[in-house]
């Protein structure tokens, strides 16, 4: 299992800064959604060319004009780019029409999607290169909320996924346990004292 650095910050300054302490122990450095509203493209062309060795995931979260979207990503430097399963899956063909074109992929993030399992199936078969069983922050911060039901939805996808929704130290043998290919961390790693140890305690407990 790859293990993904879901870098949320607002300023490519601190995303390179958050990236160099943690690249070592992580397989994919992704540009939060914020970051890139933020900062625009040349986040995605900074990190790229700082690691040009790892898969960079730009978090687009795109709903519409899948293609051009994909396009101008793929054109600044990103090597994976999401689109929302919420989407019309025009959207997501014309995204991944784009990455066939630059020999990159498609993520299809189920953020908001009801029946993770049944669209994610339906998202492979129109090209995607996998899915993200994502709950996000809002999601997260409400109570009771439980990692279980990603990982319940991706095993039962039988395709390819991601889950991001709170991974850390304590779930993340559980994602393993699932069959997802990639653990996403985000605050786990980024929020910690020391950056690059607490990413490497999380690529330690991937067996």
């Amino acid at each position: 299992m790859k293990l993904q650095f879901a870098i949320d910050t607002l300023s490519t300054e601190k995303a390179l800064e958050l990236a160099a302490a943690a690249a070592a122990h992580v397989d994919i450095l992704e540009l939060g959604t914020p970051l890139i509203k933020s900062e625009g493209l040349s986040a995605i062309t900074a990190l790229k060319e700082a690691h040009p060795d790892k898969v960079i995931f730009a978090d687009l979260k795109t709903m519409d004009a899948g293609e051009l979207e994909a396009d101008i990503a793929f054109g600044a430097g990103a090597d994976l780019v999401t689109v929302l399963g919420a989407a019309d899956d025009s959207t997501i063909a014309g995204a991944v029409k784009a990455a066939k074109k630059h020999g990159k992929g498609i993520v299809v993030d189920l953020i908001g999607v009801a029946d993770k399992a049944a669209r994610a199936q339906q998202v492979i078969g129109l090209g995607a290169e996998f899915v993200e069983m994502h709950a996000g922050l809002d999601e997260q911060a409400q109570e009771g909320y439980s990692l279980d039901s990603l990982l319940t939805d991706g095993a039962a996808s039988g395709v390819a996924f991601s889950v991001a929704g709170g991974v850390n130290a304590s779930s993340i043998a559980a994602v393993q346990a699932s069959g997802a290919q990639v653990a996403v961390a985000g605050s786990a790693i980024y929020s910690a004292d020391n950056v690059g140890d607490a990413a490497a305690a999380l690529r330690a407990a991937i067996v």
